[in-house]
């Protein structure tokens, strides 16, 4: 369940980030626009718009980060905003430690996504295959056909296909593409291709096996995560709630920030929660890999 760690971190950041934009955007915008509009109009600055240009500004600031801002730089930009309002440079520091961490989560998850895609990939190579062997084409041009409409020999599709053209060592170059993340399912394709040509097996029938012995291990893994699911929104709900109970401090009139950031016992506070937060993230995703590591 790495995948699932590595999502939960980066909805937590994006989030975190949000949030902390969101609460910037209604004390400046919403709490305080009454008193601002008394001072202008005294100061005889004329009349004031009825809506708070904070809000519009953070809106359209939030529209431009959206396509610009790599994730991780979500960490950054809260911090940022927690520095500001609280007139600290603490949020700061926490932001740009969690950058690379962050890159690291983001970058994972896509090595992930890239693993189930190829491994996709591979289960369609053979029923295109297997399709094209009952079609009455030979093993080597039937996996040149197969290889056209699918991409599961990853990045040395050139190498597997000179070897079918040439009499090559197809199952030395399928075992070779196996090594690539998420192309393991290419090894039972090798041994498939070797008893089909040494002992002159069926090949055809020989794909559909492995082919749905691969789909049966990808049905299993997507219901494993189905299952998990509310482990992880379980996670999610409970790492939230420190900032949700920031927000309600600042909506009851309290000034959580300045008591975190500016008092001995506040920085305490933080950091032994922050510590406390971090640990219980992993412990739960500890419990959720070991689950799936036991399926």
């Amino acid at each position: 369940m790495t995948g699932t760690t590595h999502e939960l971190a980066g909805e937590l950041s994006v989030g975190a980030a949000v949030a902390c934009l969101g609460a910037a955007a209604w004390l400046t915008g919403g709490r305080y626009s009454g008193a601002r509009r008394v001072r202008l109009l005294f100061a005889g600055g004329g009349t004031v718009g009825t809506g708070p240009p904070t809000v519009r500004w953070t809106a359209d600031v939030l529209r431009w980060m959206r396509g610009r801002l790599l994730p991780e730089w979500w960490s950054l930009a809260g911090g940022l905003v927690l520095a500001l309002l609280a007139a600290s440079v603490v949020p700061v520091v926490a932001g740009a430690v969690g950058v690379p961490v962050l890159r690291r989560v983001r970058l994972a998850a896509r090595a992930r996504r890239e693993r189930e895609r190829r491994r996709d990939a591979v289960i369609a190579l053979c029923s295109e295959l297997a399709g094209e062997v009952r079609a009455g084409r030979q093993p080597g041009e039937a996996l040149v056909w197969a290889a056209r409409e699918s991409d599961g020999l990853g990045e040395v599709r050139a190498t597997v296909l000179a070897a079918a053209r040439f009499a090559g060592d197809v199952p030395g170059a399928f075992a070779a593409a196996a090594r690539e993340p998420g192309a393991e399912g290419l090894r039972g394709l090798a041994a498939c291709w070797r008893v089909a040509v040494d002992q002159g097996a069926g090949l055809a029938d020989g794909l559909d096996r492995l082919e749905g012995a691969l789909r049966a291990e990808r049905d299993q893994r997507l219901d494993l995560r189905a299952q998990l699911a509310g482990a992880r929104a379980t996670a999610v709900m409970l790492a939230g709630l420190p900032a949700l109970g920031l927000l309600l401090g600042v909506a009851m009139g309290a000034d959580p920030l300045h008591v975190l950031l500016h008092t001995g016992a506040g920085l305490g506070c933080l950091l032994a929660g922050g510590v406390l937060e971090a640990l219980g993230l992993w412990w739960a995703m500890r419990i959720v890999r070991g689950a799936e590591a036991t399926a």
